[in-house]
């Protein structure tokens, strides 16, 4: 729970996702992603077949069943929303196959950017932000005492463990049941 962006009243509460809601802003389009896509695949070619599935994954949510029944949904109409999602980056619906559920679009025209430069913009040259160089983080006292800690205990377990050689140290258990003078008959 987060406290109210709009008001800024921390007695209102709301749920982060609530107030993502609040705060993030409003998508385009729902067709957007489709869009997109188009878009993009516009660069490398002029044909392009998708399923139904790929379409859903596409816009983020499921297409009207009237998409998956009639034939009209997919007409290049600009009137609809939907068909104004790909007539508007130079696409068109060339052939909707309704049984093996996929669609083909065929591009009609190139889509010129719609971002507009300044001359500002076109004069100044590219410069790289600034870079510096990354400060070596210096570990804490406390991974410093571990690590301390575990280097001496290492170099006791070698100091202690040192094995004369054709010596075999009778194991614990054996150690308990006999006395070291006496061996059993």
């Amino acid at each position: 729970m987060v406290p109210d962006v709009s008001t800024g009243d921390p007695t209102i509460l709301f749920c982060l996702h609530c107030a993502r809601r609040v705060v993030s802003p409003p998508s385009r389009s729902k067709y957007s992603g489709l869009t997109s896509h188009l878009k993009f695949r516009s660069a490398f070619t002029k044909l392009v077949k998708l399923s139904f599935a790929r379409v859903d994954s596409l816009i983020g949510t499921n297409l009207p069943m009237s998409a998956y029944r009639d034939e009209a949904w997919w007409s290049n109409s600009p009137q609809k929303a939907h068909a104004r999602a790909w007539l508007d980056v130079g696409w068109e619906v060339q052939e909707v196959n309704l049984k093996e559920g996929y669609v083909v679009f065929r591009k009609v025209r190139e889509v010129s950017s719609t971002t507009r430069q300044t001359e500002e913009d076109e004069v100044k040259p590219f410069t790289p932000a600034p870079a510096r160089a990354p400060q070596r983080k210096r570990p804490s006292k406390t991974k410093m005492s571990k690590l301390y800690a575990r280097i001496k205990n290492l170099e006791r377990q070698r100091s202690a463990n040192r094995a004369i050689r054709g010596f075999k140290p009778r194991p614990p258990h054996e150690k308990q049941l006999f006395k070291p003078d006496e061996k059993p008959q």
